[in-house]
């Protein structure tokens, strides 16, 4: 079986403390078996729990060991194409549905960190930030589409309101996004695990699903066990290998850099960011 090492970043260091769990050995039996304990997996598991599905998840790693503890930590609503895109695509039916879901993950994880009381330094606010006319030209029709859909958390920002919020004459306007914001991305994954556990959930580290077996119940075999479930989800994103590959196919590595500085002190850190709140700028290839 393939071992996982720990991936030494600021996130990791800086982690609430979280137990060992243990390799599934043997069999086992849930309502519901989750590949991945990624904000996906755990999202899913979580909902499930909560309404009374008896359910394990499988982790090849350790909880948040991929993308979901190794983010930009940036809470960003709407989808990668905004809805004007995803209008011209589909149905007025589905198109509700979506521009419904567009703005609700954010307030999940509000709900999450209330509810359990997760410990993962929520910060209210994300800006856009323009460096350009034409940037700043897309926010402002980015703001009429959002209004056009129900939202009105998108504030627009002049050049004197955005240098108040960010210490810096690079930008000539933006936006701010009252319902984004950031955390820190590993200590989110680590509460809903714990949260999970709490409503009787179990999840097994280093236990890498290596073989799914339809039927009902199906069966998600690992290197030294197995799961009986009525249902399975696929929550590895990126790491599913060859486990499904209809749905390998279907994904493609994205990189993303993230960097710490040294301690700035609190002036330097009250000059920049006055107010906390997380910056992107309107680039194609975004710094964040």
């Amino acid at each position: 079986m393939t071992q996982y090492s720990p991936v030494p970043s600021y996130y990791a260091a800086s982690a609430n403390p979280a137990p060992a769990r243990p390799t599934l050995q043997g069999q086992c039996e849930a309502d519901v078996c989750v590949v991945g304990a990624g904000y996906t997996g755990l999202s899913t598991a979580l909902f499930l729990a909560e309404v009374g599905f008896k359910v394990v998840v499988l982790e090849a790693a350790t909880v948040g060991w991929g993308a979901s503890g190794r983010n930009g930590g940036q809470i960003v609503n709407s989808f990668s194409r905004d809805l004007d895109s995803i209008e011209r695509q589909t149905t007025p039916d589905h198109l509700r549905l979506l521009a419904a879901m567009a703005f609700e993950g954010g307030q999940i994880i509000r709900q999450r960190v209330r509810d359990y009381g997760i410990q993962c330094d929520l910060k209210e606010g994300g800006i856009f930030a323009a460096l350009t006319p034409r940037q700043l030209g897309h926010l402002e029709s980015q703001h009429a589409l959002w209004r056009r859909f129900g939202y009105d958390q998108l504030e627009l920002l002049d050049q004197t309101a955005i240098r108040r919020r960010v210490g810096t004459e690079r930008y000539i306007g933006g936006a701010i996004d009252h319902t984004g914001g950031h955390i820190h991305p590993l200590n989110l994954a680590l509460g809903e695990a714990a949260a999970l556990e709490s409503l009787g959930g179990v999840i097994y580290e280093h236990s890498a699903a290596t073989q799914i077996l339809p039927g009902q119940p199906a069966t998600v075999k690992t290197g030294q066990g197995e799961v009986r479930a009525a249902f399975v989800v696929l929550a590895g994103n990126a790491y599913l290998g060859g486990l499904a590959p209809a749905l390998g196919a279907k994904s493609m590595p994205c990189g993303s850099q993230i960097l710490a500085t040294e301690p700035l002190g609190d002036a330097l850190a009250n000059r920049l960011l006055p107010d906390d709140n997380c910056v992107e700028d309107c680039n194609y290839l975004l710094d964040y």
